[in-house]
């Protein structure tokens, strides 16, 4: 079978993602997070702090659209610069304001992931991640 443009594989996870995050942008909503925000600030609560490099990396951002975002995070007090003696390096941790704002969070996050969990079935989700983080990783 040959492809055609209507089937492209970006094409149809972008469109999936856009839909899939205004969801999500939604349930948060409440918390003043968008999904994007929320996910840097879980990388940040897991390791502490981060360069923007190391947050880059682990979401597969680019530095400039990461760098937007963390500045709205800093402005709203979410997050802060932690000063480094290599003055190149940007390193980032969440501050209390944004560990309070997590914490409000994640019940929001975690209903709206058993919703999404429970409207694809839980083993076609558990399929499905593998396959994703398989791409994620090409």
């Amino acid at each position: 079978m040959k492809p055609s443009p209507g089937q492209c594989v970006c094409a149809t996870l972008r469109k999936a993602a856009r839909s899939i995050t205004q969801i999500y942008d939604a349930a948060l909503r409440p918390s003043g997070l968008r999904a994007t925000q929320f996910y840097i600030m879980v990388e940040l609560r897991g390791s502490g702090e981060a360069t923007v490099g190391q947050l880059a990396q682990r979401a597969v951002l680019d530095q400039t659209t990461l760098t937007r975002s963390l500045a709205l995070l800093e402005r709203d007090g979410l997050i802060r610069t932690v000063p480094k003696p290599d003055g190149r390096l940007k390193s980032v941790a969440l501050t209390q304001k944004g560990e309070r704002t997590l914490a409000e969070a994640l019940p929001l996050w975690f209903a709206v992931q058993q919703r999404m969990i429970a409207a694809i079935g839980e083993p076609a989700w558990a399929s499905l991640s593998v396959e994703l983080n398989k791409l994620a990783q090409l």
